[in-house]
């Protein structure tokens, strides 16, 4: 199980850290979980649906003790440094894409993966974290807000680097 899942799971895990190494120790923790609960999986949905939730879970309880994350879960706008570029008609890629996401604040890249990729509702993400819906609605759109400005000035050179342009 763990060997078909793996590799899935890191890159869940992945989404929500800074580093390989942090989201390894959640995937570690997370199949933990996973083995110790087992017997609590009552077949109804997918396998890979119930361990994601798990790893998610997971990854939400280590930002919340690892004081590196905690700190930084909730930046107010103007800390952010969006990446420049004259160029707003670039077309990226999902992976350029997820390492823009990988760029937003911990609290804002957070709430956008529980949103926008796992599909969790603001009720449900604020009931995660232990803050309002409303809260978890203005950091989506504010998270929002600063990816679309980011690919508008995704730089073009990036562009003909991953796409071998002329």
């Amino acid at each position: 199980m763990y060997e078909h899942f793996a590799e899935t799971m890191l890159g869940v895990c992945y989404r929500y850290t800074k580093s390989i190494k942090d989201a390894e120790d959640i995937l570690q923790e997370g199949f933990v979980k996973v083995f110790f609960n087992l017997k609590q999986y009552r077949n109804q949905g997918e396998l890979g649906a119930w361990i994601r939730r798990i790893m998610v879970t997971t990854a939400l309880n280590f930002l919340k003790r690892n004081r590196n994350y905690r700190d930084q879960m909730y930046f107010p706008p103007e800390h952010l440094h969006p990446v420049i570029n004259e160029d707003a008609s670039t077309i990226l890629q999902a992976k350029e894409l997820a390492e823009l996401i990988r760029q937003l604040p911990p609290g804002y890249q957070t709430i956008f993966n529980l949103h926008a990729i796992e599909g969790y509702s603001h009720v449900e993400i604020g009931e995660l974290l232990g803050i309002t819906d409303g809260t978890s609605r203005s950091q989506y759109a504010r998270a929002r807000s600063l990816l679309i400005s980011w690919i508008q000035n995704y730089p073009v050179d990036k562009k003909k680097e991953n796409y071998g342009s002329k």
